[in-house]
């Protein structure tokens, strides 16, 4: 069993950045693929990125190649998402969640996530 919150979304110009966090609890995140999600209104959800084996193996959206990048603090058993040079097709509710695995081309399919956080919001504008 897994509980994830997330933290630190907020509104920020195009452009700007916000750093995304999400805390689990009372297992270990280092075990799982842990992933970013997105979904804007109206839109369906779609994956951002994972993260896999104590990082080794990372994953991205084309989307977000080159601006976001997904990390994790084994010691503060913590996830994290950076975004850098954001848009306003980047505003969307931001949630975090967990597999059991991930790889390849299959890190976004959202049946194999568990368990998922509240989201946290996320608003870019000019």
């Amino acid at each position: 069993q897994v509980q994830l919150v997330e933290s630190g979304g907020g509104s920020a110009q195009t452009g700007g950045s916000l750093r995304l966090s999400c805390v689990g609890s009372p297992a270990t995140i280092s075990d799982y693929c842990m992933g970013w999600f997105r979904q804007a209104p109206g839109k369906e959800r779609e994956g951002v990125a994972a993260i896999y084996r104590s990082s080794a193996l990372s994953y991205y959206a084309d989307s977000v190649k080159g601006r976001f990048t997904i990390s994790q603090d084994n010691a503060k058993n913590m996830l994290f998402l950076q975004m850098n040079s954001l848009k306003s097709e980047d505003s969307a509710m931001y949630y975090c969640a967990a597999a059991p695995y991930c790889g390849g081309n299959t890190w976004a399919w959202q049946a194999r996530y568990s368990y998922w956080g509240q989201g946290t919001q996320v608003t870019v504008s000019s």
